[in-house]
């Protein structure tokens, strides 16, 4: 597994050795102990998540302040444009975001770790998204960051406004937002 740093440290692209042939391929998507010698943490999985979505579909930015969740994700079918912003105050990438195209084609996966807002919007014209997540979904502790804040000036590879849900529609500015210590 190669492991790409990214320009916030904490956030780390996995691409996997692929062993295809005339058959089809052979990946391995997880093993303990190499992520664990990745990240420098003893990381448990505690529940697994798969989303569908159209083109243009952007779901996020979210974040859980109490049961807060580091999500390993990756695309198994289409390309999304995945973000990750820093909301870890003491940080010094605080308020800063870094993106990675995954696709079922590149075969990567982006680790976010707790602390950080994540959300994705879809390149293709569908994509399942999965997702491993570190802590139970609490949504009574769910935050959202809005996707478009000038502050923050996440550059989404937009062709038109984004489809959102009513969630994400109201998502707060970071100067407005609840974020870590």
């Amino acid at each position: 597994m190669k492991v790409i740093r990214t320009a916030i440290p904490d956030v780390l692209i996995f691409e996997p050795h692929v062993f295809g042939d005339e058959r089809g391929f052979f990946l391995e998507s997880w093993n303990a102990r190499e992520f664990r010698n990745a990240v420098g943490l003893d990381v448990q999985f505690v529940q697994d998540n798969h989303s569908r979505s159209r083109r243009g579909v952007l779901r996020g930015l979210h974040y859980q302040i109490r049961q807060t969740q580091g999500k390993l994700v990756r695309v198994v079918r289409g390309c999304v444009f995945d973000v990750a912003v820093d909301l870890r105050k003491s940080s010094p990438t605080f308020g800063q975001w870094v993106g990675a195209e995954l696709s079922e084609n590149n075969y990567r996966q982006c680790w976010t770790p707790a602390g950080f807002a994540h959300g994705f919007l879809v390149l293709s014209e569908s994509a399942d998204f999965l997702y491993k997540a570190t802590d139970y979904y609490a949504p009574e502790h769910e935050h959202c960051l809005i996707w478009n804040d000038p502050t923050v000036g996440i550059e989404w590879p937009l062709e038109e406004e984004p489809t959102l849900s009513a969630k994400d529609r109201t998502g707060l500015l970071l100067r407005d937002a609840e974020v870590f210590q």
